[in-house]
């Protein structure tokens, strides 16, 4: 049995260190946060936008390593962070939302909230209600996917008012961050404007890509949505916020990996917006393959600039995973070959904080 436990652990170690010349001590933190009702929750079980919260502490925490998976043989490792330690003292500080992708959850970037921790911001990831791995997807957490900016809006008003954290906030220098539907919702924050009938038609075009080769799960939400909005005369109205503007003006700042449905949204709204937009994919992405998301929408949005990774596919943007994560998380921690995820996150790193520090001013 010892054997076997220490087996365990040694499968369970990261592949890649944690990250040197680090200026902080890096606490973690959960939160249930309660929007103001009527809040749309989507057909969630869960009425509460779910939290984590990263913060450079004091120099006394004890930081413990943080893994993403069943305790004893994790699947990712995230660094490492001090449970609930005491914040840093100091200036304000600038904050990060981070939103997860298709069914993802708010450990998915736990990598990259950390370490904007451990440079000085505050980085906070929420699930997405009606549309996350905890809770699972509905038909309106699918299917009206442009209310997750409300649920951005709703973590900053939320964390500002927060007794322990919202005085550390510095509400002048608000970014966002996310990967593949969460960098979708990062550009709708910033201003893209959702036109549903537009990815159908890309969908029917000889330009399709692998955006439109959907997994049965998928179809079935697509079915179950198109039964709603036949038969729900409420969910019809609800399905006509598409169109909307969901822009917050207080985030200043979005860096998008491997944004999702680029095609879904109209090209004047893209042209309108005005505030840093940063980009980042991979050349051999197999979801969202880059020249209909990732390049468009670099081409579309006024200055925003695009860095492709060689190589890297769709879930390079995960956490490093461990030998039992390799393993058991196939789709997720299986990269193409050539790529190196360690080096792929520390230049991804590198490019947010380089981006978010000069525009976060």
């Amino acid at each position: 049995m010892r054997f076997l436990a220490l087996l365990l652990i040694l499968l369970a170690a990261p592949s890649v260190g944690r990250a040197e010349n680090t200026a902080f001590k890096v606490g973690v933190t959960t939160r249930d946060f309660s929007p103001h009702e009527p809040y749309d929750w989507r057909g969630a079980t869960t009425h509460a936008l779910r939290a984590m919260i990263w913060y450079p502490a004091t120099p006394d925490s004890r930081e413990q390593p943080q893994w993403v998976g069943p305790p004893v043989v994790p699947f990712f490792s995230t660094g490492t962070a001090a449970r609930d330690a005491t914040p840093a003292p100091g200036p304000k500080r600038p904050l990060i939302l981070l939103s997860h992708g298709f069914g993802g959850t708010m450990t998915d970037l736990a990598w990259f909230g950390s370490a904007l921790a451990a440079h000085g911001f505050i980085a906070v990831a929420i699930d997405h209600p009606g549309n996350n791995g905890q809770d699972g997807n509905t038909v309106e957490g699918f299917s009206l996917m442009w209310l997750r900016a409300v649920d951005l809006g709703a973590v900053i008003d939320a964390m500002l008012a927060d007794k322990t954290l919202g005085g550390q906030v510095d509400p002048t220098r608000i970014g966002a961050a996310g990967h593949s539907l969460g960098g979708y919702t990062v550009i709708e924050v910033a201003g893209g404007v959702t036109d549903p009938a537009r990815m159908s038609a890309f969908c029917d075009s000889p330009a399709a890509d692998a955006q439109c080769r959907p997994s049965s799960q998928i179809l079935d939400l697509r079915r179950s949505n198109l039964t709603r909005l036949n038969d729900d005369p409420d969910y019809r109205r609800r399905y006509d916020g598409a169109g909307r503007s969901y822009r917050d003006e207080r985030v200043r700042a979005v860096f998008a990996m491997a944004p999702g449905l680029g095609p879904v949204f109209t090209p004047e709204s893209l042209g309108k917006i005005a505030i840093p937009v940063a980009i980042v994919s991979g050349v051999a992405d197999e979801i969202v393959p880059p020249t209909y998301s990732a390049e468009a929408l670099a081409r579309a949005i006024p200055n925003a600039t695009v860095k492709l990774f060689p190589h890297a596919g769709h879930f390079v943007f995960f956490g490093n995973c461990t030998a039992v994560g390799r393993l058991f998380i196939r789709a997720g921690c299986s990269d193409p070959e050539g790529t190196d995820r360690g080096a792929v996150h520390a230049e991804t790193l590198g490019l947010a904080l380089d981006f978010f520090s000069a525009n976060l001013r």
